[in-house]
Protein backbone atom coordinates (compact mmCIF):
# COMPACT_ATOMS: atom_id res chain seq x y z
CA UNK A 1 0.00 0.00 0.00
CA UNK A 2 1.73 3.53 -0.78
CA UNK A 3 1.19 6.55 1.47
CA UNK A 4 -0.20 10.11 -0.05
CA UNK A 5 2.34 12.22 0.44
CA UNK A 6 1.39 15.71 1.77
CA UNK A 7 3.88 18.83 1.59
CA UNK A 8 3.51 21.50 3.95
CA UNK A 9 5.69 24.40 3.61
CA UNK A 10 6.85 25.43 7.50
CA UNK A 11 5.52 28.82 8.74
CA UNK A 12 6.54 31.80 6.85
CA UNK A 13 7.50 30.41 3.54
CA UNK A 14 4.88 31.19 1.39
CA UNK A 15 6.40 34.89 0.98
CA UNK A 16 4.36 36.74 2.86
CA UNK A 17 5.34 37.90 6.35
CA UNK A 18 2.80 38.80 9.56
CA UNK A 19 2.52 41.91 10.61
CA UNK A 20 -0.06 44.54 12.71
CA UNK A 21 -1.06 47.85 12.03
CA UNK A 22 -2.84 50.45 13.48
CA UNK A 23 -6.07 51.42 11.20
CA UNK A 24 -8.57 54.36 11.59
CA UNK A 25 -12.17 52.92 12.56
CA UNK A 26 -13.68 54.20 9.69
CA UNK A 27 -10.89 52.86 7.02
CA UNK A 28 -11.13 49.33 8.60
CA UNK A 29 -15.66 49.50 7.91
CA UNK A 30 -14.74 50.19 4.95
CA UNK A 31 -12.48 47.70 4.29
CA UNK A 32 -14.79 45.23 5.86
CA UNK A 33 -18.05 46.61 3.72
CA UNK A 34 -15.90 45.72 0.23
CA UNK A 35 -14.81 42.48 1.76
CA UNK A 36 -18.32 41.78 2.15
CA UNK A 37 -18.98 43.02 -1.48
CA UNK A 38 -16.12 40.57 -2.85
CA UNK A 39 -16.78 37.74 -0.91
CA UNK A 40 -13.26 37.93 -0.09
CA UNK A 41 -11.39 37.78 2.90
CA UNK A 42 -10.35 41.08 4.60
CA UNK A 43 -6.53 40.11 4.43
CA UNK A 44 -7.11 39.09 1.35
CA UNK A 45 -8.47 42.40 0.76
CA UNK A 46 -5.98 44.61 2.52
CA UNK A 47 -2.98 42.25 0.56
CA UNK A 48 -4.93 43.43 -3.47
CA UNK A 49 -4.98 47.13 -2.05
CA UNK A 50 -1.85 47.61 -0.89
CA UNK A 51 -0.59 45.62 -3.69
CA UNK A 52 -2.95 48.33 -6.31
CA UNK A 53 -1.53 51.07 -4.70
CA UNK A 54 2.31 50.84 -3.12
CA UNK A 55 3.69 51.56 -6.76
CA UNK A 56 2.12 54.65 -7.00
CA UNK A 57 3.63 56.35 -3.82
CA UNK A 58 5.98 59.40 -4.21
CA UNK A 59 7.71 60.62 -1.06
CA UNK A 60 8.92 64.26 -1.48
Amino acid sequence: MSKNVIKINRKGDDGYKIISVRIKENVLEKIDELSQESNRSRNELINILLENCVDDVEIN
